[in-house]
């Protein structure tokens, strides 16, 4: 039986911006040439963006150009300047820069208002192939995997899925043509999808295909201040939406279960050892011998696991976990949305509104969320379609709850519809920790804040010991997506390391893949730092969730490129080992075996270590010794940092004061926010924003209530604050609050 077929049988079955105001203009006509008839149209989309659109003839029109999804509005931008036919060349001002405009052969030189060339595109009109000044800076984004982190000298191909680009150290691809150049330009290639090389001094960006390489659809920013690129991108492919708070807690998941006894078990043991955790993450059968549901594909639960799925996920609900369950697509299209009609007579899987249909039986029993995975050989817009059905699709039936999905594939737009996405299946090897930070740095450049890796590798490999692990899990403390994952799956729980027990043996399909050895199974030294490591995410919570929310407003990532604050630091525009988490606290991974000490550059300006509260100047690398319990972080100075009470989960009640510490220095503001976590009452006003500013000529921090919101509950805020060793007290009802020191 074609085992495809079977499949669509089983889920039958289950179905029961301001732009620059500038006068139209056409271009003049000028002596006939050799080159094609192409119609040319610029737009100036706002004070930092400009539009080149090229169309295969004349009369070209945006209403032309292939809609896939990324843009919030096909239609941005109106065209101030038309060429068509013979013309001449032009200048003329858009997007806040100026054009020079040359017809034969078609090129576009850039420049500032001050006359500073910023690039040089020159356009061949048959193909729309682009080339342009591939620059002595680094460029960057371009979606998740490929060559990292520094895109110069390579050429990409831009193929999606797992198998793009070397899986096993560089995860998944999910390729965008979304370029920056840390100099202050960056484009976007809405139309066609292309390829990139930059391996010369001129890069070429062409379509994948020759025949559609016309209409040639790009945005183009230029802006000095890095945080303004990312908020012009985000006005183009959308702001993100805010996920639930729980899906920033720690989630663990699973692969084959023994039993629904086992499900219990695990589930109690983090309540009973105080680690903290929010979601429990269970895989298909398909993917194991004994998952969560029958088959590969289906949503009929297994019964040998779960024989009253309804029991056991009350029963978890009640430890307070979150339960995702994973989910496979059956078909390689994917079209309309949810709220369309689906009939049941000509059920078509290729319908979002057939296929969610699926999924309402076991969303109903009270599952919190989806693990979409699979899904490579998707077009774009099915890609995005896939991606808005996991949260439209929860709506109809929860409408006042943000639903949570962790996707495997995407592209630009996803953050519109608070996709978590991670990197696939990894091999757990060191130089693939190494390699994941600078992925995770160029999605978050690339408009996806909320991103995440395998915690220890999908695939264990001879390097997997309880070392590699614990400096994975440091890394992924400080991933928006913080989740362990991976075959040997006991491995991955935080006190797996010291049971004798990898769990079940699931390598046999891997080349390279093996087992530890037994005498890495004995080690009592990793629960705890584990344990330190939950307990500081916990903590960090309430900075994290603020940090989140400024992503939904400005569209700069939670995981930073140092160019993000550091534009004018050359070391820190190359630096792509090392990240911000959020504005203030500098993250460097631990990524080599054995180490006792890490290179840290520490950017420009004064730097306090998290750990000792040493302060340290900045400008150049330092050594950090570490430990195995130890991984670098940094506070810049001029920062305020709240820290909340440690948490089992995050809506647990803890009668404990949040502490803000002050890194003195310079003057610093925050912006703590603060909603119910779950629900989309925050649209309404229903949220709370403390305004906190240090200023330190007065050596004072001040607190007020943000305009536009209101104290929640609990009213009242207890409040620790600190700098250094001296702290004081005061309570935060709304009105005006000062400390001093």
């Amino acid at each position: 039986m074609n085992h495809g077929w079977d499949r669509r049988r089983v889920l039958k079955q289950l179905f029961a911006a301001a732009g620059a105001i500038v006068m139209p203009l056409r271009g003049t006509r000028a002596p006939a040439s050799s080159v094609p008839t192409r119609s040319v149209h610029i737009s100036s989309v706002s004070p930092h963006t400009f539009r080149l659109s090229i169309f295969p003839g004349p009369h070209g029109q945006l209403g032309t150009i292939p809609v896939t999804g990324p843009l919030v509005s096909p239609s941005v931008g109106r065209p101030i300047l038309v060429l068509e036919d013979d013309w001449q060349s032009h200048t003329l001002q858009a997007g806040g820069v100026r054009l020079q405009v040359s017809p034969a052969p078609l090129a576009i030189t850039i420049e500032t208002a001050q006359g500073r060339a910023v690039q040089h595109l020159a356009i061949d009109p048959s193909s729309g192939a682009v080339e342009f000044d591939t620059g002595n800076a680094p460029l960057v984004g371009l979606g998740e995997g490929g060559a990292q982190f520094d895109r110069r000298g390579s050429f990409d191909p831009m193929i999606n899925g797992q198998g793009g680009y070397e899986l096993r150290t560089h995860g998944g691809r999910v390729p965008i043509p979304w370029l920056i150049s840390t100099t202050g330009w960056a484009m976007l290639f809405h139309q066609p999808f292309g390829t990139f090389d930059f391996r010369q001094s001129r890069s070429r960006f062409q379509a994948a295909r020759p025949e559609d390489g016309l209409p040639l659809d790009l945005f183009f920013i230029t802006a000095s201040e890095p945080g303004t690129i990312m908020t012009e991108y985000a006005r183009l492919t959308g702001y993100p939406e805010l996920p639930p708070l729980w899906s920033f807690g720690y989630q663990q998941s699973h692969r084959t279960l023994a039993s629904s006894r086992e499900v219990i078990d695990e589930a109690d043991t983090f309540r009973q050892k105080k680690l903290p955790c929010d979601v429990l993450i269970y895989l298909g059968t398909g993917f194991c011998p004994s998952g969560w549901n029958t088959e590969n594909g289906s949503f009929a639960w297994n019964s040998h696991v779960f024989p009253d799925p309804k029991a056991i996920l009350d029963a978890l609900h009640e430890k307070n976990f979150r339960v995702a369950l994973h989910a496979v697509i059956l078909t390689d299209r994917l079209r309309g949305r949810v709220h369309d009609k689906c009939e049941l007579d000509r059920f078509d899987e290729q319908e979002a509104s057939c296929y969610w249909q699926a999924h309402r039986k076991d969303f109903a029993m009270g599952v919190d969320g989806w693990w979409p995975d699979e899904g490579d050989p998707l077009d774009i817009a099915s890609r995005l379609t896939r991606n808005r059905m996991y949260w439209e699709g929860p709506l109809l039936d929860r409408p006042n709850d943000r639903p949570y999905a962790l996707h495997r594939n995407g592209y630009a737009g996803m953050q519109r519809y608070a996709s978590f996405l991670w990197s696939g299946d990894v091999y757990s090897t060191w130089e693939t920790l190494r390699t994941q930070i600078a992925v995770g740095i160029n999605t978050g450049l690339s408009g996806i804040p909320y991103w995440g890796t395998d915690i220890g590798g999908f695939v264990p490999t001879p390097e997997f010991t309880a070392e590699l692990y614990v400096r994975w899990f440091q890394f992924g403390a400080f991933c928006p997506l913080f989740r362990a994952h991976g075959r040997t799956w006991k491995l991955r729980l935080p006190w797996g390391w010291n049971t004798g027990d990898p769990g079940p043996v699931e390598i046999k399909n891997y080349g390279g893949a093996a087992i530890p050895d037994n005498g890495q199974l004995h080690n009592h030294a990793v629960e705890p730092i584990c344990r330190n490591y939950l307990e500081l995410r916990y903590r960090l919570l309430p900075y994290l969730y603020s940090t989140a929310r400024e992503s939904t407003i400005t569209g700069m990532p939670i995981m930073r490129a140092l160019w993000l604050h550091h534009p004018d630091d050359p070391a820190a525009l190359a630096c792509g080992d090392q990240y911000l988490w959020g504005p203030s606290v500098l993250v460097a991974p631990v990524v080599e075996k054995g180490a006792t000490t890490r290179r840290v550059y520490l950017p420009r300006g004064a730097w306090y270590d998290f750990w000792t509260g040493e302060r340290k100047e900045g400008g150049s690398q330092i050594t950090r010794t570490v430990d195995l319990e130890t991984m670098p972080l940094y506070v810049r100075a001029g920062s305020i940092l709240p820290l909340g009470p440690v948490k089992q989960y995050v809506s647990e009640k803890v009668d404990q004061p949040m502490s803000v510490s002050v890194y003195p220095g310079a003057d610093a503001k925050f912006l703590l926010y603060e909603d119910d976590g779950t629900s989309f009452a925050y649209r309404k006003g229903e949220w709370m924003g403390i305004e906190m500013k240090w200023d330190e000529r007065q050596r004072s921090l001040t607190l007020g209530l943000a305009s536009g919101s209101r104290m929640v509950e609990p009213g009242s805020r207890p409040l620790v604050i600190k700098l250094g060793q001296v702290s004081r007290e005061i309570v935060f009802n709304g009105t005006p609050a000062r400390a001093t020191f």
